[in-house]
C-alpha cells in the first residue's frame, strides 16, 4: 500500500523539493539582471540586504536575490556556476537541515549560498570540517567568493593564539574544525574577562561531512585538563606541621568526614608555619597566605581522616584508594585540590603533579548551542533517526545533476579470509592490465597494510597465479574458466617481471595521517590503472575525477618550481594549466573506456553508511563506475552474527575452496545484520547523551552566570546577597525553625559566624534576651555583617574593591566547578549499579545531580563570603590566585576509531594566568601617598613617618 501511495504521490523527500521548485524558478530569472552588475554593484548588494534586514526584512524573503548574487560572484571569482541541484541543497541548509549530496556534487560551492545568506545579520557564520587542511583549503578557496560580495572570511587552525582567533571569529564567515570550535568555546569559559574570549557567539552553523562529526566523532567527548605546578617541597613541608599540632588545635566531624582549625589552632598555626619558614610575612589570612591555609587544611584531613589500610592503600610506591562500599582499590582515581598529594607526602611515596578536569563538553551539546545547525554529506538517510532524535535536524536527499551511471555489483561472500584476499588481488590485478583506476577501501590501517603487503609479495603473487591456473584446469564453467585463467596468467607474468625489490603490482597506501598529502593522492586516484588501498577516512572532501585532477597538478608544480628556486609568473602558471587540462582530459578518455573507478570493498563495515561513502567515491557527475564488496565468514561483522550457520550452509552447498556466494538475499542478509548494530550504538550513544544532558544543563547555567558576572562592572550587589543568604544558611543549621531557645546551638553558630564572617559578635547575649527570635539574630548578623564589610570596602577603595570581589567570584566558580566535574563523574560510575536494586540508574542520576549542583551553589556562596570577609587588604599588596591554577593544560579528543588523542599535534598550551596584575611601585617614596609605598611588611615601621610600626598605623586599615 505504501510503495502505491509513493507511486502515485511521490515521498516525503520529493514533495519537500517539488515546494523549492517556484524560489529556484525565480533565482533562474534573476540571473541576467545580476549578470548586467559591475564588481562594485555585486558587492554593494549586501548593504542593501543589510539595509532591508534592519528594516524588519526576513532571510526568507531575501533568499532569492542573495543565492542570484552567489551564483554571479562564483561565476566571476571561481569560473563555477552553481546547477539548479545545487540550489535546492543551499535551501536546504538554510531551512536547518541536512542536505544529502553524493559525492563530486559540490557540497563545498553549496554551502556558500546559506552561509552567504545567514551572514547577512552579521552575528557568524561557522563551517565546519574534519581536519585542518580542508578547513583552510576551503575558507582560502571560497574566501573569493565572499570577498567578491563584501564579505569577510577567517580559519582557525590548531596552534593558533588568541589574538588570531579573535580576528578569525570577528569575520563573517569563519571555517574551522569541530576540535578547534569545541575546545574555544571551554576555553573560553575559563576566561576571566570578556574581551579575552575570541568566539562572539552561535549563531549559525553547517557541518560538512555532518555524519562523521555529529555521530562518529561524538562518540567521545572534548576534555581540557591540567597539572597544577610541581609543588613537591612545599607538601613535604606541610606534611611536617601536622604532628606540631595539638588535639585542641582542630575538630573533627567525622559523620559529616570533616575537619576544621579552631580559633586557638588558627593561632598555633601561625606560629608553626612562621618556625618553618613557611608564613614569612603577614598574618594567617591575609590575602597572600590563603593557599597555605588551604593547603594546611588538606594536609590535616591526610592525617586526621584518612587511615591508611581502610581509606587507601600505598602499592608500588603509591597511594591508591579504596571505595568505601565496595572495599574494591581504584586505581587510577585521585583526589582533587591537593588532598591526594598531602596523603603522598604523609606516606613518603612519590608526590605526583595534580590532575584536574577544567572542562569538558560533548560534540552533541556543543553543537545545540547554535541558533540554527544544518549538515551536509553523501550519506545521512541511514542515521537519520539520530540526527532528527539529538540533534532535531531532518534530511533531505537531493539528486544528482545527471543520472547516476555506476554498478553496485552483489556482494562476493567467502568462507576464509584468505579465500577473500586471494580473490581481491587477482580482481585488482586483472582491472590494472585493462587500466581502470582502482579504488580499495579498507576498515583499518592494518588491512590495507595486509592488502599492500600481498600485492607487493612476488612470491604470494606467483603462487596465487598457479593456484588460480590449477582451479581452472578442474571448473566445468566455461566463463569462470576464462575468467581464472587470465588472472592466472596475468599474475604469473607480473610475478615473474617484477625485481626482488619491485612493487608487484604499483599501488599507493593511504592511512589518514597526512591529510593534505591523502588529498592530493585521492585526487590523482582516477588516472588509469592507478590502485589505491584507503582507510574510510583517507580522501574525504577531496574528489576523484577521472584521468586526475588539473588544479592539484598545477599545485605540485607550482611547488616544485619554488622550491627549486624559481618564482612562476601567472602567465607561466595559465600555460602549463592548458599542458595538464589536455593531458588529463586524454587521460580522462583512457579511464571511461576501462569502465570508470572501481571501487572494492574488503569487507562490510558496521555501518551502512561507511560503505555507501566508500560506494560514493565513483560516478560522479554521470560518470560511469563500478562498485563491489568481497566479505568472508571470519570478517568481524559476519563473525559476530551466526558465523556457523554462514559457514553451515557453504558446507552443505558443497562449496569449493576459493568459490563464493553471490546473490541478492545474501547482500540483504548483510545489511540486516548491520542495522542492528546501527540501531545497538544509537541506543548506546542516546543512553549516554541522555546523562550528559544533566551536566549540561548545569554547565550553560554556570557559564551563563559566569560571563554575566564578567560582563558586570559591579557585583557587589552579588555578593552582598551571597553574604545574606550565608547568613540565614548558618542561623537556619544551628537555630532550626520552630526549635525551642535550649535547642539552639549558640556555641556552633557564634563558631560559623567568626570562621565565614571574620566577626566576634555576643550571639550567647542576644540568645538570652527574653522573646528573642531566630530573625532578629539573623537581622543583628547581616547588619554587623554588611557594616565590616562596608568599613573594609572603603578603606581599600571602590575600584580596588570592586575587582578583588569579581576575581574572586570568579576564580571561586572555578574552583568548585571543578570539584563539582569531579564529582559527578564518580557519581556517573557509579550509579549504574543501581539498576541491580530495580530503580533507574538515570533517575538516581539526576536526583543526585541535583543534589550535588545545589551543593555546589552553597559552596559558592559560603566560600564567597568566607574569603571576601575574612581579606585583608594592603594597600598596596596585590591580591593573588586564591589557589595555584592548573598548568601544563591538556586538550584531549579520543578518536573513537583509532584511541588515540586527536590533539596531539604541538606542545600543550598554558593554563590562563591569573587575573590579577602586580601594580608598578613608583620610582620615588612620597610619605603623604601610600600608593608609592610598595610592599611593606607589617611590622616595619610605617613609610608615613610616624614611627609606628606599619600594622599599627596606615596598616591598622586593613586589619
Amino acid at each position: 500500500m505504501l510503495t502505491f501511495a509513493r507511486k502515485f504521490l511521490g515521498s516525503s523527500n520529493d514533495r519537500y523539493l517539488k515546494k523549492l521548485q517556484p524560489q529556484i524558478d525565480r533565482i533562474n530569472a534573476l540571473e541576467p539582471d545580476f549578470q548586467a552588475f559591475s564588481d562594485e554593484a555585486l558587492r554593494g548588494k549586501t548593504d542593501e540586504f543589510r539595509a532591508r534586514l534592519d528594516k524588519g526584512e526576513s532571510l526568507d524573503k531575501l533568499l532569492p536575490e542573495a543565492f542570484a548574487a552567489v551564483r554571479e560572484a562564483a561565476k566571476r571569482t571561481l569560473g563555477l556556476r552553481h546547477y539548479d541541484v545545487q540550489l535546492s541543497g543551499g535551501m536546504v541548509l538554510n531551512d536547518g537541515s541536512i542536505a544529502e549530496m553524493k559525492t563530486g556534487e559540490g557540497k563545498t560551492l553549496v554551502a556558500t549560498l546559506a552561509v552567504y545568506l545567514n551572514a547577512l545579520p552579521a552575528k557568524g557564520v561557522h563551517v565546519v570540517t574534519v581536519n585542518d587542511y580542508l578547513a583552510q583549503r576551503d575558507a582560502e578557496q571560497m574566501s573569493h567568493v565572499y570577498g567578491a560580495l563584501g564579505l569577510t572570511t577567517g580559519v582557525i587552525l590548531h596552534g593558533m593564539d588568541d589574538p588570531a582567533r579573535r580576528a578569525a571569529y570577528a569575520c563573517d564567515v569563519t571555517y574551522g574544525t569541530n576540535n578547534e570550535l569545541g575546545f574555544d568555546y571551554l576555553r573560553d569559559n575559563m576566561k576571566f574577562s570578556r574581551k579575552e574570549m575570541v568566539q562572539r557567539g552561535h549563531h549559525y552553523a553547517i557541518v560538512d561531512e555532518v555524519d562523521s562529526i555529529l555521530i562518529d566523532e561524538a562518540r567521545t567527548p572534548l576534555i581540557i585538563s591540567g597539572r597544577t605546578d610541581d609543588r613537591t617541597d612545599f607538601y613535604k613541608q606541610m606534611n611536617t606541621i601536622i604532628p606540631l599540632l595539638n588535639d585542641e588545635d582542630y575538630e573533627v566531624d567525622e559523620k559529616a568526614r570533616s575537619i576544621s582549625f579552631t580559633e586557638d589552632g588558627n593561632e598555633h598555626l601561625e606560629d608553626v608555619l612562621r618556625a618553618q619558614g613557611l608564613l614569612e610575612e603577614g598574618d594567617l589570612y591575609d590575602v597572600e597566605n590563603v593557599t597555605i591555609v588551604h593547603h594546611a587544611n588538606q594536609a590535616l584531613k591526610a592525617h586526621k581522616l584518612f587511615q591508611r589500610d581502610k581509606d587507601y592503600i600505598v602499592r608500588e610506591d603509591k597511594v591508591v584508594l579504596i571505595d568505601e562500599f565496595t572495599g574494591r582499590m581504584m586505581p587510577g582515581r585521585r583526589l582533587s585540590e591537593g588532598l591526594h598529594q598531602a596523603i603522598e607526602a604523609k606516606e613518603e611515596v612519590e608526590i605526583q603533579a595534580e590532575n584536574q578536569t577544567l572542562a569538558s563538553i560533548t560534540f552533541q551539546n556543543y553543537f545545540r548551542l547554535y541558533d540554527k545547525l544544518a549538515g551536509m554529506t553523501g550519506t545521512a538517510s541511514t542515521e537519520a533517526e539520530e540526527f532528527h532524535g539529538i540533534y532535531g535536524l531532518g534530511v533531505v536527499e537531493i539528486p544528482t545533476n545527471r543520472p547516476i551511471a555506476r554498478i553496485d555489483e552483489e556482494d562476493e561472500l567467502y568462507r576464509t579470509a584468505q579465500e577473500k584476499y586471494d580473490a581481491l588481488v587477482a580482481e585488482i590485478a586483472l582491472a590494472h592490465q585493462k587500466k581502470q583506476p582502482v579504488l580499495v577501501g579498507t576498515v583499518s590501517i592494518e588491512k590495507s597494510e595486509i592488502i599492500s603487503a600481498l600485492l607487493t609479495d612476488k612470491k604470494y603473487i606467483v603462487d596465487l597465479g598457479n593456484r588460480l591456473l590449477a582451479r581452472a584446469d578442474d571448473t566445468k564453467d566455461k566463463a569462470e574458466k576464462e575468467r581464472l585463467t587470465k588472472a592466472g596468467t596475468l599474475l604469473l607474468e607480473m610475478g615473474r617481471a617484477a625485481k626482488a625489490k619491485d612493487i608487484t603490482v604499483p599501488h599507493k597506501v593511504l592511512n589518514a595521517r597526512y591529510h593534505e598529502q591523502e588529498a592530493r593522492i585521492v585526487a590523482q586516484a582516477g588516472r588509469p590503472g592507478a590502485v589505491t588501498i584507503a582507510t574510510n577516512m583517507a580522501g574525504r572532501g577531496t574528489d576523484i575525477q577521472l584521468g586526475g585532477n588539473v588544479d592539484a597538478r598545477v599545485e605540485e608544480w607550482v611547488e616544485t618550481q619554488t622550491a627549486n628556486g624559481v618564482e612562476p609568473s601567472d602567465e607561466a602558471i595559465a600555460a602549463q594549466r592548458q599542458v595538464f587540462a589536455a593531458e588529463v582530459a586524454e587521460l580522462k578518455k583512457e579511464a571511461l573506456a576501462a569502465g570508470g573507478l572501481y571501487v572494492i570493498g574488503t569487507e562490510r563495515h558496521e555501518s551502512r553508511r561507511i560503505d555507501n561513502q566508500l560506494r560514493g567515491r565513483t560516478g560522479r557527475q554521470g560518470d560511469p563506475g563500478r562498485s563491489k564488496f568481497y566479505i568472508s565468514v571470519e570478517d568481524d561483522l559476519l563473525r559476530i552474527f551466526a558465523p556457523e550457520r554462514l559457514d553451515g550452509i557453504m558446507r552443505t552447498m558443497g562449496m569449493k575452496p576459493g568459490e563464493a556466494i553471490q546473490h541478492p538475499w545474501m547482500s540483504k542478509a548483510v545489511e540486516t545484520s548491520q542495522k542492528k548494530v546501527e540501531q545497538r550504538n544509537y541506543d548506546i550513544r542516546k543512553n549516554i547523551l541522555k546523562f550528559d544532558d544533566v551536566m549540561n544543563d548545569q554547565r550553560k547555567a554556570i557559564f551563563e552566570q559566569r560571563i554575566e558576572f564578567m560582563e558586570a562592572k559591579d557585583v557587589s550587589d552579588v555578593v552582598r546577597d551571597m553574604r545574606h543568604e550565608t547568613a540565614e544558611d548558618l542561623v537556619a543549621l544551628h537555630i532550626p525553625p520552630k526549635a525551642f531557645a535550649d535547642q539552639w546551638d549558640i556555641e556552633g553558630l557564634k563558631e560559623d559566624i567568626v570562621k565565614h564572617f571574620a566577626l566576634e559578635l555576643p550571639v550567647e547575649d542576644w540568645a538570652k534576651e527574653e522573646g528573642i527570635a531566630d530573625e532578629q539574630i539573623l537581622e543583628r548578623l547581616i547588619k554587623a555583617a554588611d557594616e565590616a564589610y562596608a568599613e573594609k570596602a572603603v578603606n581599600a577603595g571602590p575600584e580596588l574593591m570592586r575587582n578583588i570581589e569579581k576575581q574572586m567570584l570568579l576564580q571561586t566558580i572555578d574552583i568548585n566547578w571543578r570539584e563539582h566535574l569531579q564529582a559527578l563523574d564518580a557519581l556517573r560510575s557509579v550509579v549504574g549499579l543501581r539498576g541491580y536494586a530495580q530503580r533507574d540508574p538515570l533517575n538516581e542520576y539526576k536526583t543526585e545531580a541535583f543534589a550535588l549542583f545545589q551543593h555546589l551553589l552553597g559552596s559558592l556562596r559560603s566560600e564567597t563570603t568566607r574569603i571576601l570577609s575574612n581579606l585583608r587588604i594592603g594597600i598596596s599588596a596585590p591580591p593573588p590566585e586564591l589557589r595555584p591554577a592548573p598548568r601544563n593544560v591538556q586538550e584531549t579528543h579520543i578518536n573513537p576509531s583509532t584511541g588515540r588523542n586527536e590533539m596531539d599535534q604541538g606542545a600543550p598550551q598554558s593554563s590562563a594566568q591569573s587575573p590579577f596584575q602586580a601594580r608598578t611601585p613608583a620610582q620615588t617614596l612620597d610619605p603623604n601617598d601610600p600608593s608609592t609605598w610598595g610592599r611593606v611588611q607589617r611590622n616595619a615601621a610605617c613609610p608615613c613617618g610616624s614611627g609606628k610600626k606599619y600594622k599599627h598605623c596606615h596598616g591598622a586599615l586593613t586589619s
